[in-house]
């Protein structure tokens, strides 16, 4: 028998990085299906003009994920402003494109702090929150790289795989406390993060409102693996199975490998502009390490 989704109306949902992209295609879905939304991102205008759009059920706030007591001070805030969180979706990350020889430490630097430290950091605090509840579901964002390795975006792929081994490692220390927990593992989605990459041979583009019915699916009937497109699993878990050989030999055979090498920089620079400057808190930290 199939189970019955979850209502989500009414539930207070916080969500990181959701100025834009997957998180705010997100923000729209759960606000279509009643939730009551904060949405949260560095860039507080971004922020607030998404909330907005979703009506005055839902808040706008401005929060650097790799400021620990800042981030744990929002979700202080949303609990005061909207109600005990229901759901937290760990969202906010970036994926700059470097030949990792060739990559600075500061690049290093904000993608380790941004995105797992912050998702580390994101999980501790929902499970400290919804576990003496009983109740909660923590959506971590993590991506096909989480599963697979990508030239030049080695570190990306780093904190992806490691976004997948906290999830994997949580979900056995959240059984039977009532809090669920989903991995989210899309592959390439038209947001910023892609601007001037290849497209994979044959493999079809996502758009984030692919990413965000997932997610509203793992929700409403919980599930830990999400897969987006969902047929990428079974791919993934069958190709695993194969010698590396043959499996490298497809990936190149679908463009994969050649997605990130040569992108187009005039496409690009905009992006990689503005997530050199996603981690303020991070970058004040290293100079204060280097200083020391």
């Amino acid at each position: 028998m199939a189970k019955q989704p979850r209502p989500l109306a009414g539930k207070v949902v916080a969500i990181t990085g959701a100025g834009r992209g997957i998180g705010r295609a997100t923000a729209a879905a759960l606000a279509a299906k009643g939730a009551r939304i904060a949405v949260a991102d560095l860039d507080v205008a971004a922020a607030e003009q998404a909330a907005a759009e979703l009506g005055p059920d839902h808040a706008g706030m401005a929060v650097d994920v790799t400021d620990g007591a800042a981030f744990i001070a929002f979700l202080d805030d949303v609990e005061k402003r909207l109600g005990p969180i229901d759901v937290l979706i760990n969202n906010a990350g970036i994926m700059p494109v470097s030949a990792l020889a060739e990559e600075d430490d500061a690049s290093v630097t904000r993608q380790l702090e941004l995105n797992l430290h912050a998702v580390i950091r994101g999980t501790q605090e929902a499970m400290r929150r919804m576990v003496p509840r009983g109740s909660g579901h923590i959506v971590n964002i993590a991506s096909l790289a989480g599963r697979s390795g990508f030239p030049n975006l080695a570190t990306y792929c780093a904190t992806k795989h490691g976004v997948v081994g906290l999830s994997e490692a949580v979900r056995g220390e959240l059984r039977g406390t009532g809090v669920e927990i989903s991995v989210v593992m899309p592959g390439f989605v038209r947001t910023e993060l892609i601007a001037g990459l290849k497209d994979a041979r044959g493999v079809k583009t996502l758009v984030p409102e692919d990413v965000a019915n997932e997610i509203v699916s793992a929700l409403e009937v919980p599930r830990f693996d999400v897969f987006v497109p969902r047929w990428t699993g079974p791919l993934i878990a069958v190709t695993g199975a194969l010698p590396r050989r043959l499996r490298e030999g497809i990936a190149r055979a679908l463009g994969a490998d050649d997605a990130a090498r040569e992108p187009d920089r005039s496409v690009r620079d905009a992006y990689e502009a503005r997530a050199a400057r996603s981690a303020p808190a991070a970058e004040e930290h290293a100079k204060e390490r280097s200083a020391a």
